[in-house]
């Protein structure tokens, strides 16, 4: 398992715009002695903030680079932003343009065109919680229309059985398995 550790930060959703302020929370020393695979900037496209994260996003995947540690951005969507097509289109270049290696993105309508127009690979996020079924259904699709992982924290962490939908996620992202398939995973570990 890959440890992604997230090197900037920025304001909570108290803030109308969590885009004021942020910086770097962890130094590239600091990554690599916490053994990170992985470093995550949030960014904010579109917002006033997107100055200055897209520069600790070029910073942080300049450091890693040094050291061989790739650098996931992340695409913020905050209370005022738009989740369109056009949108992600856009700031999933953007971060890729920036140094990005791995971009984390949100579901829309659109994502094949959005996977396919991105010049790194990109994960997607998976939002808000949902039933354990819905959630599997919209990783596979994310999936199938191109994306090359999913971020199910609260889907899995708040699941009544993290063990079992975590497994069945994984099912979903590396075997190909389908929503119904990995919800009879979850199912028998859950039942266990």
């Amino acid at each position: 398992m890959a440890k992604c550790v997230r090197v900037t930060y920025d304001s909570t959703v108290l803030y109308d715009d969590m885009s004021n302020g942020g910086g770097i929370a962890c130094d590239i020393e600091n990554a690599i002695r916490m053994n990170a695979d992985c470093m995550v900037v949030q960014t904010f496209i579109g917002a006033p903030g997107e100055s200055r994260s897209l520069e600790l996003l070029s910073r942080t995947a300049d450091a890693g680079a040094r050291y061989g540690i790739p650098t996931l951005g992340v695409v913020a969507v905050g209370k005022q932003m738009e989740r369109t097509e056009k949108f992600f289109l856009l700031a999933t270049r953007v971060l890729a343009e920036n140094g990005a290696n791995i971009v984390k993105s949100y579901y829309c309508d659109g994502l094949e065109r959005v996977a396919a127009a991105c010049p790194v690979p990109i994960v997607i996020a998976g939002g808000k919680k949902l039933p354990e079924l819905e959630a599997l259904e919209k990783a596979y699709r994310a999936i199938q229309e191109g994306a090359h992982g999913v971020d199910m924290g609260r889907n899995i962490f708040q699941s009544d059985c993290p063990a079992g939908m975590a497994q069945a996620i994984g099912k979903v992202v590396h075997e190909g398995y389908t929503p119904k398939q990995a919800f009879e995973v979850y199912e028998t570990v859950k039942n266990q």
